[in-house]
């Protein structure tokens, strides 16, 4: 009989945790601080009987849920352009997460996309190309 994955051998790592790097666990705490915090600020809005999609544009605890969604997912995507360019070997990737307090997240983010698309393509056409010419 072959024991289950999630037991392990001494000095081995489960197979629950074989896998979480810091940047992972770091990515899984902001899910965790987006959930919560917007979802209490839901809450608060559906107790009070509030008009959720009315207090966008006034205020209440509707605003709240979204700044807190928002905030958390730029930090969250901050984190990805930072760590991306540097996997990319792409310079300035800090600059984009400066230009998104001096812009918009909305901007800087599709904007690393775009970006980071055009070097993985590169890198691509440059690696078919030397595969090209070793064969030659």
């Amino acid at each position: 009989m072959t024991p289950p994955d999630s037991i392990t051998t001494p000095g081995s790592r489960s197979s629950i945790r074989r896998h979480w790097t810091p940047l992972a666990v770091t990515y899984l705490v902001l899910a965790l601080i987006g959930l919560v915090g917007t979802w209490t600020f839901n809450a608060l809005a559906i107790v009070q009987l509030r008009n959720f999609a009315g207090d966008w544009v006034n205020s209440g605890p509707a605003v709240s849920s979204l700044t807190v969604d928002l905030l958390v997912a730029a930090i969250a995507g901050s984190i990805l352009i930072i760590v991306e360019a540097r996997r990319l070997g792409l310079r300035g990737g800090w600059i984009y997460v400066v230009l998104a307090g001096l812009t918009a997240y909305a901007f800087v983010f599709p904007l690393f996309l775009a970006m980071r698309q055009r070097a993985l393509t590169k890198r691509k056409s440059e690696g078919g190309a030397r595969a090209t010419d070793a064969r030659d």
